[in-house]
């Protein structure tokens, strides 16, 4: 009889794997880098791979599939190429690229991934979405119907952008393009929207700053900062934009109202290119591939303002392009005026009169804002165009040093006072009521025959009337409820701020001139 050997633990732990259930197969899919470039990378061996598929490299880098052909595909990095090295492996994840949304985003600085680039610890997100995703429908859309306030006279004025819309910024080099946009986020303080700053291509520096302001205004708690800096693989250039539209259409789909700044799309078209030719897809104009227009649509036109049953919310589009030489017909500044409902255009000739904001009129249009305006903007300044492209004609014409008529001599000077009453400094967004107060006294008349200075001078005593003086403050309130609730300005309302420019400037009654400079 055989004598039976004790247990051992070794005996134990070998029974137990016997006993156990066979592990089913598990099928994975391995790929090989057979190419790598700056940004880009050449796989093969994973023939059921999809578009927009996450792939995870050995070194730990990420990538999107972005071309789809036999036996190869193109993939965009998400990291740093030198990582990256031939014969590496590639596994597929199975699904497509998506970033976090969610209230936690709110008041943090994330890269086009989402990752947190603030040094606040990792994101609280409420979920994930893919970052392509298809525009809403016709019938998901209602018209653009409230206004966005930007706080700057020129645009509220002459160029409004409602809740919805798709407005391009568009200049020159060191215009203020950024600072428009950076304007309107800082104004938002005043309202309900929440806003999301996209920085592509842009140097850290810049970027830095702008982060900075919107930390000493306070409004970085009410702001989402995606930034993919000149520093970064072109990939999370291309990704960025689509990335911080998902964030936003999270919050747009609960019913709120977001601004989308895109800074700038220029930027975002030359990553595109440079990652195309690397995959040697083939060039058209301007060495751009064929599919760029489709690049940028299928972007901006996931913004709008959505129905009830799509949400309730809306998404406000402010992307940012850059000329060269004021060449508007370019081809990437042409594709995306195309595809925006209007533009703010910036003038490097207004710049260099020291004009800021450098906005021309002239060439500034709002295709659907006009219907989104506030009624009372329309009520005092619903002339400011015509009064200033008249004024730009004459000015053109007294250039020639021909005797002028009285007429035409107050017309130049009414030209001239109103075009200085539309200067502002940068990161100070102007109150709809305080805007209401200095446009009505230039096209009343109140700065006809000051200089600049005083002008100047005049606009700064308005806005420190209205907050230093208890009755001129109360007197406004009515007006300030007519903003509120979009009406329009009665006779009352407006002989009220005609009296209250008055009062604070000491002017007597039915004086036309403005006080002496």
């Amino acid at each position: 009889m055989a004598e039976e050997r004790p247990l051992t633990p070794a005996t134990t732990f070998i029974g137990a794997l016997l006993d156990s259930p066979t592990p089913s197969l598990t099928l994975t899919e391995v790929g090989t880098v057979t190419e790598v470039g700056d940004g880009i990378a050449v796989v093969s061996g994973l023939a059921r791979a999809l578009a927009d598929e996450l792939l995870i490299f050995a070194s730990g880098v990420r990538g999107v599939v972005l071309d789809l052909e036999p036996g190869r595909l193109g993939v965009i990095l998400l990291g740093p190429s030198e990582r990256v090295s031939y014969g590496e492996d590639v596994w597929r994840t199975h699904k497509v690229f998506s970033v976090p949304v969610g209230p936690g985003l709110i008041g943090r600085v994330v890269d086009a991934t989402g990752e947190p680039r603030d040094g606040k610890g990792p994101v609280a997100s409420t979920a994930e979405r893919p970052v392509e995703s298809p525009a809403p429908g016709i019938l998901s859309r209602a018209p653009v119907s409230r206004p966005l306030a930007t706080g700057i006279k020129a645009i509220d004025g002459a160029v409004p952008v409602g809740l919805g819309q798709r407005e391009l910024i568009i200049g020159d080099r060191q215009t203020g393009k950024t600072s428009i946009a950076v304007d309107t986020i800082l104004n938002q303080a005043r309202s309900d929207v929440l806003s999301i700053y996209c920085a592509i291509g842009q140097r850290g520096d810049a970027v830095a700053r702008v982060i900075e302001t919107l930390r000493q205004s306070g409004q970085i708690d009410n702001t989402i900062v995606v930034a993919a800096g000149d520093e970064d693989a072109p990939g999370l250039a291309y990704i960025a934009p689509y990335a911080a539209m998902t964030m936003a259409e999270y919050f747009s789909n609960q019913g709120r109202d977001v601004l989308v700044v895109l800074d700038d799309l220029t930027h975002h078209a030359r990553s595109y290119r440079e990652l195309s030719l690397l995959l040697r897809r083939p060039p058209g104009r301007e060495a751009f591939p064929g599919d760029i227009f489709y690049v940028h649509a299928r972007l901006l036109e996931r913004a709008g303002q959505f129905t009830p049953e799509a949400g309730g919310g809306s998404i406000t589009a402010l992307p940012v392009v850059e000329t060269q030489a004021e060449n508007l017909s370019a081809y990437i500044p042409t594709n995306l005026i195309s595809i925006t409902d209007g533009q703010i255009y910036l003038s490097p000739r207004l710049v260099r009169k020291n004009q800021f904001p450098a906005v021309d009129i002239g060439l500034s249009v709002s295709r659907v804002g006009g219907k989104a305006q506030h009624r009372a903007f329309r009520d005092v300044a619903g002339n400011l165009r015509v009064t200033l492209s008249q004024f730009e004609e004459l000015e053109d014409f007294a250039r020639f040093g021909t005797r002028l008529d009285d007429n035409t001599r107050a017309r130049l000077s009414r030209g001239a006072a109103v075009r200085a009453a539309l200067r502002q400094p940068e990161r100070d967004p102007v109150p709809a009521a305080e805007q209401l107060l200095v446009l009505m006294a230039a096209m009343e008349g109140l700065f006809d025959g000051l200089t600049e200075t005083a002008v100047a001078e005049a606009m700064a005593r308005l806005r420190k009337g209205v907050g230093d003086s208890p009755g001129v403050e109360d007197s406004l309130k009515d007006i300030a409820e007519s903003i509120g609730q979009n009406r329009s300005l009665d006779d009352a309302e407006k002989a009220t701020l005609l009296r209250v420019a008055r009062t604070v400037l000491k002017l007597p009654e039915g004086d036309g001139r403005g006080p002496d400079a």
